[in-house]
């Protein structure tokens, strides 16, 4: 259990590096988490400071994810060696989900992160990489139909499970338990998102509502 806790505790801690901070100290200082929609994650840093600042941001907050689920589960640990009872795969897990908490709830930025999807996102180019392109068409689909940034990521996070449910079930029962808890949890930190939604207060993109009629 010892090594299942320091890894987790490393990923949690990796997780909470923000990447909006970190382009905002390039920036000179600039911290998104004022401006805008005081989020700290890729979509206010593209309204806000423009699209070279929220890529930056995106891979940065992607790149932990990457580091979380495909690196710290396999590293060698000085004070507490590979335990044999603990499952690898959950560990690599633990590991994964770990991060996104900690993009979410970031330690080093007294607890005030972002939603967490890039950070997702990250995990799952290496927990499954197939399920990147499904989930990259979920998010336009509904980007373009409902012009709601919130309402696509939220849908693109909850189809990841349906489409495992669908394939890839009872094989990977444990890749759709993490996909389905932090599908919900990607849920649960838009939470703003959907009270603005339903008071009809959210700010949505007409310009990427292909469909939309315009006067």
């Amino acid at each position: 259990m010892l090594e299942l806790g320091i890894k987790f505790l490393l990923s949690y801690l990796i997780g909470s590096i923000m990447g909006s901070m970190v382009m905002g100290k390039l920036r000179g200082g600039v911290d998104i988490r004022t401006v805008g929609s005081g989020n700290a994650g890729g979509t206010n840093a593209l309204r806000t400071q423009g699209w070279l600042f929220a890529l930056g941001v995106v891979a940065i907050d992607g790149g932990k994810g990457v580091i979380a689920a495909g690196i710290i589960p396999g590293i060698e640990l000085p004070i507490a060696g590979n335990d044999p009872e603990i499952s690898r795969t959950w560990l690599t897990l633990s590991c994964a989900a770990a991060s996104v908490i900690g993009h979410v709830w970031p330690m080093w930025h007294n607890f005030r992160g972002g939603k967490g999807a890039a950070t997702l996102v990250g995990t799952l180019a290496i927990l499954a990489p197939g399920l990147i392109i499904p989930m990259l068409l979920v998010w336009a689909w509904v980007l373009v139909l409902s012009g709601y940034v919130g309402l696509a990521t939220m849908s693109a996070g909850l189809s990841a499970p349906v489409y495992l449910a669908v394939v890839r079930l009872p094989s990977d029962q444990p890749l759709f338990i993490y996909c389905a808890v932090l599908a919900l949890y990607i849920v649960f930190t838009h939470r703003s998102n959907i009270r603005r939604m339903m008071d009809g207060a959210e700010e949505r993109n007409p310009r990427l509502m292909f469909f939309h009629r315009r006067n």
